[in-house]
């Protein structure tokens, strides 16, 4: 049996396991009258638990089953009901798509997320000057790249998958800001840090053109045009951008009102966010506590301001306790989570009215004192901690692991990779949240059609620790 299979088996246990504590729910007295609501919950989460018939990759869907993400107050939607955000990063997909050797990776990465409930994938869509660049320079495509783009979002939404979509780096990983800065002194600029990116009326026009090159491409596979996809969840303006050489934090948050509203006027239908780590900065001395060091508040970003934009729809957060507070794992990276997430979902709560996405977390395998013991419970609190808000209708919306892999991409790992096959515990820790998930979609469902007051019998799994 493939791996595939077992981890579709697993689900389909769980489902059994759910049906058997409904079962005994209603046998101790819990029933409703008329219409029954239990049922229609049910037939619901099965639906959601066919993680079969995603991960066979059947073609594309009806327009009328796959709508775009939107936002509402501090929730994400889709249809008209509360969408919570359950994924993984994966940020090769396209350089990986480029070449036919490594092309079905991808769809092992997709076919492997959807067996185990995961619905959102964050991957790069660029790859600025470097060994198979989408951008070789300023507006200079490399077309048999992009149609490998093309590729990682048509074979998305087979696996019923969304994909938020990083438009550069702050780091040389892939090009990213020094990449542009290389073009603008090539192009006889005098500048003299990568943090100029953020400034030069240049490098905005090159960050712009690739913008609107991106957003407005037709894929070739599915003839339909990024913009118009609703296979894409949301565009990411920079992958944790930072500026340090003003910590006062002006210049990024020029940059971001400039870009946050250029991307608007170019697609109007999909979600932004900025990308950032979640740093506290100078306009909220009294948050700066939660940060993990006093370095963070001195790389010029400002989580509450930078996300007060017009155009920004939900904040993002990172959460690298090994690499912020101490590599060797520590008794205190777990109590630091649960501050850090609980801050930023209060902040986005009370003063941002909108979601806030965890958009990275995880542990190194790489670190001293390692276990995957410890990476079970990192997980378990990430998870735990988000259900906690979102049961009560707060702006926790989701999160994605850092990162999943299929196997044999080893020599990719950066000792963050999580490969399913070789990770049974965490792989049924994330298993038991996809169905917690589907749970919670359903309640909410189930909410809307009914305002029952009471609670439903499936709520007490949402609450238990057990995985």
């Amino acid at each position: 049996m493939g791996f595939s299979e077992k981890a579709l088996g697993s689900n389909r246990i769980l489902f059994l396991i759910l049906v058997c504590f409904v079962l005994i729910e209603i046998s101790t007295g819990l029933g409703f009258g008329g219409n029954d609501p239990l049922k229609m919950i049910l037939e619901d989460s099965e639906s959601q638990f066919a993680f079969s018939s995603r991960s066979q990759g059947s073609g594309a869907m009806e327009a009328d089953e796959w709508q775009m993400v939107e936002k509402k107050g501090n929730q994400f939607m889709v249809n008209g009901q509360p969408f919570y955000v359950n994924g993984f990063n994966t940020y090769w997909l396209m350089v990986f798509a480029a070449d036919q050797s490594t092309r079905g990776k991808v769809t092992e990465v997709f076919q492997q997320a959807s067996s185990v409930g995961l619905t959102v994938c964050r991957t790069w869509a660029f790859n600025d000057g470097q060994w198979r660049a989408l951008q070789k320079s300023p507006s200079v495509y490399d077309e048999e790249i992009f149609q490998a783009l093309d590729f990682v979002v048509s074979e998305a939404k087979k696996y019923k998958i969304r994909l938020i979509l990083p438009l550069v780096n702050n780091w040389d990983a892939y090009g990213g800001k020094p990449q542009y800065v290389k073009w603008g002194k090539a192009a006889g600029l005098n500048l003299t840090s990568d943090d100029e990116f953020f400034s030069n009326p240049t490098l905005k026009s090159y960050y712009k053109a690739h913008v609107k090159m991106v957003l407005n491409r037709i894929n070739t596979i599915t003839n339909v045009t990024y913009k118009e996809d609703p296979t894409i969840f949301a565009w990411e303006l920079m992958n944790e951008p930072r500026c340090p050489s003003d910590p006062s934090g002006d210049i990024l948050q020029e940059w971001i009102e400039e870009m946050a509203v250029y991307v608007k006027s170019v697609d109007p239908k999909h979600l932004v966010e900025i990308g950032l780590e979640g740093f506290y900065g100078p306009s909220t001395p009294n948050r700066v506590q939660f940060n993990p060091n006093t370095y963070a508040q001195q790389v010029g970003t400002d989580f509450i301001r930078n996300h007060l934009v017009l155009g920004v729809d939900f904040a993002s957060v990172h959460i690298y306790a090994d690499s912020w507070i101490s590599q060797e794992i520590s008794d205190a990276h777990l109590p630091f989570i649960i501050s850090w997430m609980e801050a930023h979902i209060e902040d986005a709560q009370k003063y941002l009215n909108m979601p806030v996405l965890f958009s990275e977390f995880g542990v190194s395998t790489k670190d001293p004192g390692y276990n995957s013991t410890f990476r079970d419970t990192l997980f378990k609190t990430v998870y735990r901690t988000l259900l906690n808000s979102t049961k009560k209708g707060g702006s926790g919306g989701g999160s994605l692991l850092w990162q999943l892999f299929p196997d044999g991409t080893d020599y990719m790992d950066d000792g963050y990779a999580l490969v399913l096959s070789r990770s049974p515990s965490t792989s049924n820790i994330i298993s038991l949240h996809s169905t917690r998930v589907a749970i919670f979609n359903s309640l909410c469902t189930w909410n809307c059609h009914w305002g029952c007051k009471k609670q439903h019998p499936l709520e007490a799994f949402l609450s238990t620790d057990d995985a």
